[in-house]
């Protein structure tokens, strides 16, 4: 009876790894392009007050995947109003498989407001795993330091 537990719990422990093997790589949304939606902010409401606080942002676009390249077509920064301040890329840049690429907004520039965003679209010849788009806010003020991300949300993927 104590052998015919062991091989049942065995059994039921392998059955539930392939399971969530399986479902984990089913999860993955495997895309050959997709436009992103990034919330950045050029400054931040601090205290009773709201006194701002600036910030420097970094836009993050990580290649995940392995074998692959991708093409990043757009990376625009729009303010808190939505008007576009900036356009970062003249000409389409390709990642390789596993690069990055980053796009800096300096600490004193404020144009952006405490809403701003980026548009980033990515696009790959192959279904490929969708890019790591993300900012990276970070300020100093006094002896004080702040600083937190935020990750990008599909808005948009191109059909098959």
């Amino acid at each position: 009876m104590k052998n015919y537990l062991v091989k049942l719990s065995i059994m039921i422990s392998l059955v539930f790894f392939l399971f969530n093997a399986a479902w984990a790589q089913s999860n993955i949304n495997f895309s050959k392009g997709q436009t992103v939606y990034v919330p950045v902010y050029s400054h931040i409401y601090t205290g009773s007050k709201g006194a701002s606080f600036d910030l420097a942002v970094t836009l993050s676009i990580r290649n995940t995947n392995p074998k692959r390249p991708i093409t990043i077509s757009i990376a625009d920064y729009y303010n808190c109003g939505g008007k576009l301040q900036k356009r970062y890329i003249e000409q389409p840049i390709k990642l390789n498989a596993m690069a990055s690429h980053r796009f800096v907004i300096v600490e004193s520039d404020r144009t952006g407001g405490s809403g701003a965003n980026f548009i980033v679209k990515w696009k790959s010849e192959h279904k490929s795993n969708p890019p790591i788009i993300e900012s990276i806010m970070i300020g100093t003020k006094s002896k004080q330091g702040i600083s937190f991300t935020s990750r990008g949300q599909v808005i948009e993927a191109l059909s098959d």
